[in-house]
């Protein structure tokens, strides 16, 4: 008997903006979306966290956020800075920060966490965040039981367009060859574009994608079964 393929689609920058926050419900709601990170920072947060608790069916996790990059004019650009990020004492005190916020807004752990634009693939983040993860028994991206997958993504590296990568016959070629085991298939769905980042038009094409039937009736039909976090409690680093 083949082993059963589990799928988590998760939900980046819930609580970026009204724009993202619309965006996640409605790929929850309509589509394959079954968990979200949350950026704690940001005052759509409080909408973002107000939808979770009425919704605890949907997973949600921290979405560490230290600042962001853009690539502009032949060249990146820093949008904002939270901390520097190789100062260890301050990024430690901004993610004990944000993981209190987190603690205020859902009045519940985190299911998981990651970071926003990986920025715990680098120290010292990614030793601060697994220690983290493993105080709390969650999993943290990139270092659980939980295979990662951030292909369903419609950009390269300087931003030139990937509109291929975010067509529904892209993401049914992905899921058609998903491993047995847990699968987290990342997202980033937005409603409309209300925030600044050099992700935004291919947003709109995610939620599209996630909420077409289509993709329903192929999770089905290939028996994956959509799950969240929920059921991974302990897959930790």
């Amino acid at each position: 008997m083949p082993v059963q393929r589990y799928l988590i689609v998760n939900a980046d920058d819930f609580g970026q903006s009204q724009g993202i926050n619309r965006g996640i419900i409605e790929s929850f709601e309509n589509g394959i979306v079954t968990s979200a990170s949350l950026m704690v920072r940001w005052p759509a947060a409080v909408e973002a966290a107000a939808y979770a608790r009425a919704h605890p069916d949907l997973s949600v996790g921290l979405h560490v956020d230290l600042g962001e990059w853009a690539y502009r004019n032949c060249d990146w650009t820093q949008l904002y800075q939270v901390v520097e990020k190789n100062d260890s004492a301050a990024v430690a005190k901004e993610v004990s920060r944000q993981l209190s916020l987190f603690r205020s807004l859902l009045g519940a752990e985190p299911t998981h966490i990651d970071s926003h634009q990986h920025v715990h693939r680098s120290e010292p983040i990614c030793s601060l965040l697994v220690d983290v993860a493993r105080r709390l028994n969650i999993p943290l991206r990139l270092y659980s039981q939980v295979r990662y997958c951030g292909e369903f993504y419609g950009q390269m590296e300087d931003g030139a367009p990937l509109w291929n990568n975010i067509s529904v016959e892209a993401l049914v070629s992905l899921l058609a060859h998903l491993s047995p085991g847990i699968t987290e298939l990342a997202c980033h769905p937005a409603h409309h574009v209300d925030f600044d980042t050099m992700y935004a038009d291919e947003r709109l094409r995610e939620r599209e994608v996630l909420c077409d039937k289509r993709v329903g009736e192929f999770v089905a039909n290939e028996d994956i079964q959509l799950c969240s976090f929920h059921i991974v409690a302990g897959a930790q680093v």
